[in-house]
């Protein structure tokens, strides 16, 4: 029995709009390998992309055709509406072979279907995706003209349609859980590692109506010294009078991500965080203000900048980027970011997450907010107090 979390015509509507972007970019076959991308085209929704899988979508072919390890051709049947003639397991011989590698097998499925001539486009820089995979296609398809089709789908998926922000909204909830969990646990004497065990009960307990997926980034949350970088966790150590803590936590629905930051204080914490952590807020909350629909990306960035200006910090890398459905290791879209330079424009029903963090030699603070572009401009999707936590 199928399990399908949309319904089989709005899946139909994305992979017609990934064909179309694949027919003015000259691509006939595309392989796509990003898990995120393989689930927005066809539901696929496995732990199973440590061995090679993909999803091949052709322009003559009606429904896109899934490939992947033989014990995880069932996951294809259940939570796709693919047909059983779409769906390909390759033998567990295949598995870190040292004689045979899968992208012989997926070779195979084209010349097949006939598609073993075409223009091929394979995502080169997508995290599943291997230098030896490529090699191997290029190997057994001489005749085949390949191209990079990495991305082509992350900036189809980049305009949500309703329904999945109505799960991101899920999600958001699943964030202020999550945070006013940390809040509540993290003390001084507290362990940072059983501080992070409650977060992640509140995420994956979810609420009531409706429970949360495992996040693609474990919570981020650096304690002292640490708070100097943005993407250490927890250690065994306990919490001291003094400490900043940065937390970095999402809530997730359906593999739909809402991520959220906040900083806490514990104690006595310097005025070079308090100061910090006014700046971070004041810059945030004018960039979100005066978002309009037709902006620039570069400009939310330079609404930031300029409010900034007159504390003396500066932040020399991005202050946001696209987010939504994504799987392990990051739930960023790799997409629009919100920088100097990005001219992508500001449509409603796109997704972000600012996060202008500012990080120094000594500390750090870090304050976000995600939110969907709207006719009216930015909606926050969170309700959480956008200010230092103070504990």
């Amino acid at each position: 029995m199928k399990n399908l979390v949309f319904s089989v015509a709005e899946y139909m509507e994305r992979v017609a709009k990934t064909k179309k972007s694949m027919s003015e970019k000259g691509i006939e076959v595309l392989i796509v390998t990003d898990p995120a991308n393989m689930n927005y085209l066809t539901g696929f929704d496995g732990w199973s992309f440590y061995v090679h899988q993909g999803v091949i979508v052709a322009l003559d072919e009606e429904q896109p055709m899934w490939f992947g390890r033989g014990q995880d051709g069932n996951a294809a049947r259940l939570t796709t509406y693919l047909e059983e003639k779409n769906i390909y397991a390759y033998t567990d011989d295949y598995v870190n072979s040292t004689v045979k590698h899968p992208y012989e097998y997926v070779a195979d499925i084209l010349k097949e279907r006939g598609l073993d001539k075409k223009v091929i486009a394979t995502e080169l820089d997508a995290y599943y995706f291997s230098a030896k995979c490529q090699k191997t296609i290029e190997r057994c398809l001489p005749n085949a003209i390949f191209k990079d089709g990495y991305n082509l789908v992350n900036w189809v998926k980049i305009v949500k349609s309703a329904t999945e922000i109505e799960f991101i909204k899920k999600a958001a909830v699943i964030a202020e859980k999550a945070m006013t969990t940390a809040y509540d646990f993290i003390d001084i004497g507290v362990r940072q590692c059983d501080a992070a065990a409650a977060v992640y009960q509140a995420q994956i307990s979810g609420t009531k109506e409706y429970g949360g997926e495992y996040s693609a980034i474990a919570p981020l949350m650096p304690a002292g010294i640490r708070t100097s970088t943005p993407h250490l966790s927890w250690t065994d150590d306990v919490y001291k009078d003094g400490d900043t803590v940065i937390l970095e936590l999402s809530g997730n629905y359906r593999h739909y991500h809402c991520p959220l930051a906040r900083t806490m204080i514990l104690g006595n914490a310097s005025q070079k965080v308090r100061d910090l952590g006014a700046t971070v807020s004041e810059g945030l909350t004018a960039a979100l203000e005066g978002i309009k629909p037709g902006m620039l990306c570069e400009d939310v960035e330079r609404i930031w900048a300029k409010t900034i200006a007159k504390s003396g910090f500066v932040k020399d890398s991005r202050i946001g980027y696209s987010m939504g459905l994504n799987f392990p290791p990051d739930w960023g879209e790799h997409t629009a970011s919100l920088r100097p330079g990005d001219k992508t424009v500001l449509v409603p029903g796109m997704t972000f997450h600012m996060i202008p963090g500012i990080w120094l030699d000594d500390c750090g603070v870090d304050t976000s907010e995600p939110f969907v572009v709207t006719e009216k401009g930015a909606e926050p999707f969170c309700n959480f107090r956008r200010e230092l936590l103070v504990k």
